[in-house]
């Protein structure tokens, strides 16, 4: 199972069911901050829609479809990153990330994207990570811009958000510029 030390304060971690509370509490605290980026924020209104999350993790997981980690910060949960459906055929897959409010603008989900990039692409054994932002979201942008991905394009009303339909920004990177840049 994937745990990664990032500093002596920081670590991803994979999620179990004990972690639900903290999920759910980090979610409804953070609330305002990600509606406008995440369309599933308003859907989780109690401490079982995080732990259903968490179950669906692990079951893909098991599966050997995907991975979710939590960031944890001193003992406190953060927020999380994701592989989103790994596709062995093509050995490819995308990360999905948020983190609260209040652990913004450390750098700490430069640290966590670094880290899952480098498990994809040197320790899996994929080819190609992608991630995707709404094109307005500067914040989330910045991250795959600063790691080195390549903007491929922009994917026009990708995402039904609560205030309508947004852009996509679609980031590349392959194993063969990962090892070059590392």
């Amino acid at each position: 199972m994937f745990t990664y030390v990032l500093d002596d304060h920081v670590e991803l971690r994979p999620f179990a069911p004990e972690h639900a509370r903290a999920l759910f509490e980090l979610t409804d605290r953070s609330r305002e901050w990600l509606r406008p980026w995440l369309p599933w924020v308003d859907s989780v209104t109690e401490v079982g829609d995080s732990a259903n999350y968490i179950k669906g993790t692990l079951k893909q997981n098991a599966e050997n479809g995907g991975f979710s980690a939590g960031i944890w910060v001193r003992e406190e949960l953060a927020g999380t990153i994701s592989y989103h459906e790994i596709d062995w055929n093509n050995r490819t897959v995308g990360i999905g990330y948020w983190l609260g409010k209040p652990y913004q603008g450390q750098g700490l989900m430069s640290s966590a994207c670094r880290a899952f990039t480098d498990h994809a692409l040197m320790r899996m054994g994929l080819n190609r990570v992608e991630i995707r932002c709404a094109t307005a979201n500067r914040r989330s942008r910045a991250i795959p811009e600063r790691l080195g991905y390549v903007l491929e394009g922009i994917v026009r009303e990708a995402e039904k958000l609560p205030q309508g339909y947004v852009n996509h920004a679609v980031y590349g990177m392959i194993r063969s510029d990962w090892k070059r840049m590392r």
